[in-house]
């Protein structure tokens, strides 16, 4: 027998008696009916960013310029990842399946799920391009021309403020509201069967959102560092000086990395974590368990709408994060309050009176159903708050951590650069904590019962999505503030009291967006959690239908066995692997902006004294180019690394690959971003005069600092969220195929060993081919 199976104990049969109620339904068309309304409030909130005014014609002609290569970028990028999602498509109906209607349907709404997460992130970054000139235009108000009323300062920043995150409000309301209605249509028309159709759900959306993170990263931070190195550094010019090519393309590149692509990467970590808890509580909670985990998230909806309204910023906040902090902080309140309530009035008091549950003596297990489900959930929103918390300690800029950073500036880059690794390490290390006790604090609500105890990890998932709704318009709101300040420093037309105003929302943007990488990392690991324990089941489920050992084999995680922790340390170097091909390709493409700027100031020497325009475009077409050339390695490397195990070592050591790729992602993700968001706000300190200002030798420490951690926190750390859940899901979905060929009648080494070979030899041309490129000097 092989050694990553072992006699399973009884508790671990599989589960099918859940079924989908009259009383059960009418509640899934409420929470559909709650998405829908989700999608209404985002129109509302559209038509009052859209009804503000534009500015002058050459900030409008500016933003144009960035909507333009936005929409072309996106444009081209979708129709690249149609062609993968087509071929994914079909592969799905080669893996097993119940029945037909379930093979289908999870190749179907695999379609659904890549779609509705391309379209979060095209809606997030359609009005982000159209929001950005009008934040800049709010701003201008606080400097009136000559002859116009005084007008105070506070109340233009106040309302810039608004209206930029309303703007993340639209994208926050489509991403709960795309979520929600695509998983409740599923269980509306398959009831039961919901949770494997939703296999495909999930990995539509994380897929496309993990390519669109990727992508949209490497083109956002090629542009970025191209454009500081070449600008800041050698021609010390501001950033967003038009006369440096690389402008438009790093304000197309926010929205395109950090509008599209986060949207997309949350969506993504919704869709993954219901399917985990609906898998979960089908199992768990029985007929509730297809009802519950999905009345948290619709409580999130509503909550979420009161959370954006209470981001208006007052006379007496010590700053703009002030605002946002209140605004999450109202929204994770009263999703407390209101789950509180859905759990005493819909669930049952006691296990007993639970229908459907088929798991031997889960019916019979001590305690109140209703007091497991409100705590596990309250976990996941005190773990929100906690993170939010701890993210902004380490990179507001106002807070000791970023200021040291900020002081090393004294001594050169290099220090810089230690100072801001060190910070990250550190931070990690606390985050890391946070998130870990909150998984064990769940599973010690399930008692003897695993299956309780896995569902208790989902349901704290669903609780930390309740604040997704206000962690997406905190994470649009940072670009947004960002390519406002652009469009006002290119233009020229915003100066003084509104250059300051613009000045300090990007530094909240800064923050906001390391919040939300944070959160959104808790949400990866908390979804992958509650993924391993689907994927447990799943097993159990696939040797029950071999009819090995009468269904008793399920995969032990013993790393003491040679191979499983082969598995783990597999897990662990795949995560570092992945960073590292992301960061590359940024490297790279970076390289080929920058011999570009420098072509363009020496072939062009008026562009200095502005009677020569820079080529804008020709930037903006390589960093199209190579985001899309690079983004597919990473993507290869995702889906068939853990194919790749699968098949060559067993259940067991996949099992030990996904833990190991859990515990080292959560630890580099966080890393990653807090360590690029200090590098961020420090570089704004010095700007401010701390330490030297603009264009002192600290300046040029900052800034360098800042190209190093462009790509850590805006490439990299990010697109771990999603590397997370895809592996996850491939697993779940592979995991069936590998017991079949590699246990009972049907068993066939020759198959396993093939699949194996092929997918190792995916990985390994990818790679290489990756290697190979160069930076593009012609």
């Amino acid at each position: 027998m092989d050694r990553s199976v072992l006699m399973d104990p009884p508790s671990l049969v599989p589960l099918a008696g859940a079924v989908l109620t009259s009383g059960n339904r009418a509640i899934v068309v409420v929470v559909a009916a709650v998405a829908l309304a989700a999608l209404v409030v985002a129109w509302f909130f559209t038509r009052q960013v859209l009804a503000a005014g534009e500015g002058t014609e050459r900030m409008r002609e500016i933003a144009a310029a960035v909507q333009e290569g936005a929409n072309a970028y996106l444009g081209r990028q979708l129709r690249t990842l149609a062609v993968f999602a087509v071929v994914v498509f079909l592969l799905l109906f080669a893996l097993p399946a119940d029945t037909w209607s379930q093979r289908a349907g999870r190749s179907l709404f695999f379609l659904v799920g890549a779609l509705f997460s391309a379209s979060t992130g095209y809606v997030g970054m359609r009005l982000a391009v159209r929001a950005n000139v009008r934040v800049a235009a709010a701003a201008r108000d606080a400097a009136p021309a000559p002859g116009e009323p005084e007008k105070d300062p506070a109340e233009v920043a106040h309302r810039a403020m608004r209206l930029a995150f309303r703007t993340g409000g639209v994208v926050g309301m489509c991403t709960v509201g795309l979520g929600l209605l695509g998983v409740s249509c599923v269980v509306l028309v398959y009831a039961a069967d919901a949770p494997k159709v939703l296999e495909g759900f999930g990995l539509g959306a994380a897929l496309i959102a993990m390519f669109m993170r990727v992508g949209g990263g490497i083109f956002t931070k090629a542009a970025d560092v191209g454009a500081d190195l070449v600008g800041k550094v050698e021609q010390g010019i501001p950033e967003d000086d038009p006369r440096n090519a690389a402008t438009i393309a790093d304000n197309v590149g926010d929205n395109v990395g950090d509008c599209a692509g986060m949207a997309a990467d949350l969506f993504e970590s919704y869709a993954v974590t219901l399917v985990a808890a609906l898998i979960l509580g089908k199992a768990a909670f029985g007929d509730h368990g297809l009802a519950f985990p999905l009345i948290v998230p619709a409580i999130g909806v509503v909550t979420a709408v009161i959370g954006i309204l209470a981001v208006s910023p007052r006379r007496t906040d010590r700053g703009g994060m002030s605002a946002v902090n209140r605004g999450f902080l109202v929204s994770a309140v009263i999703s407390l309050g209101l789950v509180a309530v859905a759990a005493f009035t819909y669930l049952p008091s006691s296990y007993a009176a639970l229908e459907g549950v088929t798991e031997p003596g889960l019916r019979g297990h001590d305690g109140d159903p209703r007091v497991l489900a409100l705590v596990a959930v309250a976990l996941g929103i005190v773990l929100a708050a906690l993170i939010q918390q701890l993210t902004g300690y380490f990179t507001e800029t106002n807070r000791r951590p970023v200021r040291d950073v900020g002081k090393s500036s004294l001594t050169g880059p290099a220090t810089v650069v230690l100072a801001g690794v060190a910070l990250g390490m550190e931070s990690a290390v606390y985050t890391a904590l946070l998130i870990g006790l909150t998984v064990y604090g769940a599973f010690l609500l399930g008692g003897a019962s695993i299956m309780l105890a896995l569902f208790a990890v989902a349901l704290a998932g669903t609780g930390l999505l309740t604040t997704v709704g206000v962690i997406v318009a905190m994470d649009t709101f940072g670009p947004v503030a960002d390519n406002a300040q652009g469009i006002a420093e290119m233009s020229g037309d915003v100066e003084g009291a509104g250059a300051r105003v613009l000045t300090d929302l990007d530094a909240v943007g800064n923050t906001t967006k390391a919040i939300t990488k944070g959160i959104a990392i808790a949400t990866a690991v908390l979804a992958a959690a509650a993924l391993f324990g689907s994927y447990r089941d799943a097993i159990a489920t696939a040797v029950a239908d071999v009819g090995v050992e009468a269904g008793a084999l399920t995969l032990s995680m013993d790393i003491s066995q040679p191979d499983n922790l082969f598995g783990l340390i597999l897990g662990s170097s795949v995560v570092f692997l992945f960073s590292g091909l992301a960061i590359n390709a940024v490297s790279r493409s970076a390289g080929s902006v920058v011999y570009e700027v420098r072509r363009q100031f020496r072939e062009h020497p008026g562009i200095m004294d502005f009677t020569e325009k820079p080529e804008y475009g020709r930037v903006v077409d390589i960093c199209t180019k190579d985001a899309l050339r690079e983004l597919a390695t990473p993507g290869l490397l995702a889906v068939t690394a853990p194919i790749a195990v699968g098949f060559a070592l067993g259940v067991g050591p996949l099992g030990a690959y996904l833990a190991g790729a859990i515990g080292t992602g959560a630890l580099m993700a966080v890393f990653l971003a807090n360590s690029g968001g200090a590098w961020d706000n420090a570089k704004k300190l010095v700007e401010d005069g701390n330490h030297g200002g603009k264009g002192s030798e600290a300046h040029a420490a900052t800034v360098i600092g800042d190209t190093v951690g462009d790509p850590f926190k805006d490439t990299a750390g990010p697109a771990i969220n999603p590397l997370l859940k895809v592996m996850n899901l491939v697993a779940l979905l592979i995991a069936p195929a590998v017991v079949r060929f590699g246990h009972g009648d049907d068993a066939n080494a020759g198959v396993r060993a093939a699949v194996a070979v092929v997918a190792l030899l995916v990985v390994i041309v990818a790679v290489l081919l990756s290697k190979r490129r160069s930076v593009d000097v012609s």
